[in-house]
This record gives structure tokens, C-alpha cells and sequence, in this order.
């Protein structure tokens, strides 16, 4: 992180860049003000909630996964409150609906099941359906809510015969880390299957996975779809669930070597783990970037990164370096604000990373939380 000295950090630490935090936010929150579209923190991406109080001035809201994630959204966050889940028990309803301000169903049955449940509360709550536009657009199939056999969306088929009343909007979610154009593409599919409903519909979700404050992303087109897309339908509100693009770019692990061993070249055994602090790194999979490092065979010296756990393919990728790391040297993984303290284990008893924000305008390093055995033992029983 620029300007921040690595001895600053007690390692494993994650560290929240609130400069590049509130440039993201502004983005956002521009593109909310011209084209009219609600954006709300897809907070299975990013649930930092110390940083909430930076984002109600940009964000509508947040949208939850989950009881404990609507609750988070509900006491920190404020505004808008929207929940989402492939399938709901009765418990998760009755709770859900002192929470939310809206619930999106992902069929007709739950919704059937549920509606007496949510109209008879006394809070009002808008209902939406999850459908499939049985169009894909992310690069691997585990990532494709549309991927045959999904079980995510109601597909255009499953409608035919089923009563709509009640229902005030659609959500629809294809895209992962990716441009307006997928979005353009969606849309087109969208409304070639589900084209005859909208007009009778209060909101339609554009559901995430837009990388709206990556360099390039073409927010003209993104501005003009919600646009012309409310003017087509009148449809009253357009929602939009980033979450990448809130924190993209805006956190880094940084991590000490441990030792460094050699097997057809130099590991460098780090005090974080790929397993427990970065699971996407094993689970996506993908090579998380380094600063100050290249591809193999790029720079002088080819090291391994590996965390200490005693999972054999603990692994955060190949690199190459200037100089061959060393104990007590400090690696700083970049872009690891999003989807990396949501996803932290203590798989091997190994201690989480502890939680900070760095502010480069004011110098500012904060710790904001550190754990102890305690958080690994209360898991257990």
C-alpha cells in the first residue's frame, strides 16, 4: 500500500486503503446520481462494517445472503436492506422479516409458502422473484447462476400458469467481474424471456458482478442501459448489488516469511495461509498479485509462496523477485479486501489475520481488530 511501511503491521493483517475505499464510493455514487439506478453493498464480498458509515453516503444499501448478513445490514449499515437465498427455512423468515425491506424468492414454491408469513407482518416488505435468463456470461461454470442444472433462477418455463400478484419485482444475476457490454448481453436476454412482466413490476435487481470502478469499465453504457431501460418499461427502480467494485483495489494481506526451504527451487513459507486467510486463492483458483513481484522467469529470483498449514497445496502462486525473499521479509498480496476476510477460516487452530485501515492522506494506520484463541475455540465445541 502506498505510503505505508510494512514494519508498521504485526503480521498476518489486513489492510483496508480508505483513500482508494472512497475514490470506488465516488464512482458508485456518481453513477447512482446521473442515471438514477439504486447501488447497493453485495455484502458476501465485503462486509467490513467499520467502513460502513464511509459508504451511506454513496450506497443505498446492502443486500444479504443470509439472516446474520440482512442483521449486519440492519444494525451498521442503515438504508435499504435486501435479502437473497436459494431456498429459505420458515425460522429464516420469521427473523428475516423484522429486517428486511425486501425479499427476493428463488420459486414459486417458497413464495407460496411464505406469503401469508410476510404479508401478515407488520412491517411492509417488497417481494421479488429470482429468475434465470438461461443466458451465461461467466468464464467458469461454478460462477454461471445461468450453467445448466442451476439451481439458481426461476426459468422462463415455470412461470407459465403462476400468479404474480404480490410480486413487486425480478432480480437476475449473470455476470462476475465483468463490463457493461455482458450486462447489454443480459439484458437482451432478459427481456426476450421475461420481456411480458416487467411492465407490472415496481423494481428490477441488475443483480452484481458489475466491475464498475475497474480502470476501462465503460460506465457510459452502464448509464445508458438503466436509462433507457427504465424509460422502456417504466419501471420505477433499478437496483444494482457490486460488491468487487466497492472495495476492488482497496485492501491488501501482508504476510512475514517464516523460512524459506527448497524443493526444484526456493518456498517461501509464510505466517498466512492460502487455505485459511485467502480460500478463493484455492477455490476460484486464481494467482493473487504481489507487490513488487513478476512472473516466473520475469525478474531475477523464481520463489514459491506457500502459507504454513499443513494442507499440501497451501499454495498462493509462482513469482519472481529482485531479491529472494527471506525470513522476516514482508509480502504484500494486493486486492484482497473482497472476498478474502469474508471467506477466513482457523483451519489448523492458524490465528486470523487481524483487521486494519490505513488513511494515506492523514498517515493514519489503525488497527480495527485483531483475534485471539478465543475466536478459534467459540467455533467449537
Amino acid at each position: 500500500m502506498e505510503g505505508l511501511s510494512p514494519e508498521r503491521i504485526c503480521t498476518p493483517c489486513f489492510v483496508v486503503d480508505l483513500v482508494a475505499l472512497r475514490r470506488n464510493l465516488e464512482v458508485l455514487g456518481g453513477v447512482s446520481r446521473r442515471c438514477g439506478a439504486r447501488i447497493l453493498l453485495a455484502q458476501k464480498a465485503f462486509s467490513m462494517y467499520s467502513t460502513y458509515p464511509l459508504m451511506r453516503g454513496h450506497l443505498r444499501g446492502v443486500c444479504s445472503s443470509s439472516v446474520y448478513e440482512a442483521r449486519l445490514g440492519r444494525e451498521e449499515f442503515g438504508g435499504e436492506v435486501h435479502a437473497f437465498a436459494a431456498a429459505y427455512s420458515e425460522a429464516d423468515v420469521r427473523e428475516l422479516i423484522g429486517l428486511v425491506d425486501c425479499l427476493v424468492f428463488n420459486s414459486f414454491s417458497q413464495w407460496r409458502r411464505f406469503r401469508p408469513l410476510v404479508e401478515s407482518s407488520s412491517r411492509k416488505i417488497s417481494c421479488g422473484l429470482r429468475v434465470n435468463p438461461e443466458h451465461s456470461e461467466a468464464v467458469a461454470e461454478i460462477y454461471s447462476p445461468c450453467a445448466p442444472k442451476s439451481r439458481l433462477g426461476i426459468r422462463r418455463v415455470d412461470f407459465d400458469g403462476e400468479d404474480l400478484s404480490g410480486i413487486d419485482g425480478l432480480h437476475f444475476h449473470t455476470l462476475c467481474e465483468q463490463d457493461s457490454d455482458a450486462l447489454e448481453r443480459t439484458l437482451s436476454a432478459f427481456e426476450c424471456r421475461f420481456g411480458e412482466f416487467i411492465p407490472r413490476m415496481k423494481w428490477v435487481n441488475f443483480g452484481g458482478g458489475h466491475h464498475i470502478t475497474r480502470p476501462g469499465y465503460d460506465i457510459g453504457r452502464l448509464e445508458r442501459l438503466v436509462t433507457e431501460f427504465r424509460r422502456r418499461y417504466g419501471v420505477e427502480t433499478i437496483y444494482l448489488e457490486p460488491g468487487e467494485a466497492v472495495a476492488l483495489n482497496a485492501g491488501s494481506l501482508y504476510a512475514t516469511v517464516l523460512d524459506v526451504v527448497y524443493n526444484d527451487g526456493p518456498i517461501a513459507i509464510l505466517d498466512a495461509s492460502a487455505a485459511a486467510h485467502t480460500p478463493d486463492v484455492i477455490e476460484m483458483p486464481y494467482r493473487p498479485p504481489v507487490r513488487n513481484s513478476g512472473l516466473p522467469g520475469e525478474k531475477r529470483f523464481d520463489c514459491r509462496l506457500a502459507g504454513h498449514s499443513c494442507l499440501a497445496g497451501d499454495v498462493f502462486g509462482d513469482y519472481s523477485f529482485d531479491a529472494l525473499p527471506k525470513p522476516g521479509d514482508k509480502i504484500e498480496f494486493l486486492d484482497m479486501a473482497i472476498y478474502s476476510m469474508v471467506k477466513t477460516n482457523t483451519f489448523n487452530g492458524l490465528a486470523l489475520p487481524s483487521i486494519a485501515t490505513y488513511d494515506g492522506e492523514r498517515d493514519e494506520f489503525t488497527l480495527v481488530k485483531s483475534f485471539s484463541y478465543e475466536n478459534f475455540k467459540t467455533r467449537l465445541s
